[in-house]
């Protein structure tokens, strides 16, 4: 069974993040430049909240008027479900799945070591079930 560490492993820690007055066009601009679809607000070493691309068409939907040059903090989600690195990829699908959300921050003692999309787990879970089909085609024919 494989567990978030292990995904944290291959990808490494890195996180992007903003501080909650980080204008919403900022975000927006330093997602793109980094190629990711969310972003962490942090206060410190406070998890504020999570920024996404959804959270942003949401706040739009809801608002028309609203305005890209407002704080992120108008726009994020918060409070922010969490995970460890102990806990099972199974388990973190399952959570994304039943909250409907793409991304969850990795945290241990309170810290963030980092985050994982839905697109990580799914890319684990399909490269863990290559390698059973590889072991099982293996034994069959051997």
């Amino acid at each position: 069974m494989q567990l978030i560490k292990d995904i944290l492993k291959l990808k490494g820690n890195d996180f992007l993040s903003v501080t909650s007055d980080t204008s919403v066009c900022q975000a927006l601009k330093l997602m793109m430049d980094q190629g990711v679809g969310s972003t962490l607000v942090v206060d410190g070493e406070e998890l504020r909240g999570l920024f996404s691309e959804r959270d942003c068409a949401k706040q739009m939907a809801d608002d028309c008027s609203a305005s890209l040059d407002a704080p992120i903090e108008n726009f994020m989600s918060s409070p922010v479900l969490c995970t460890r690195p102990d806990q099972s990829i199974n388990e973190c699908m399952a959570l994304m799945t039943d909250k409907r959300i793409r991304h969850l921050p990795v945290i241990t003692d309170g810290k963030i070591v980092g985050i994982v999309s839905i697109g990580d787990l799914v890319k684990a879970v399909i490269s863990e079930q290559q390698f059973v089909i590889e072991q099982l085609e293996h034994y069959i024919a051997s």
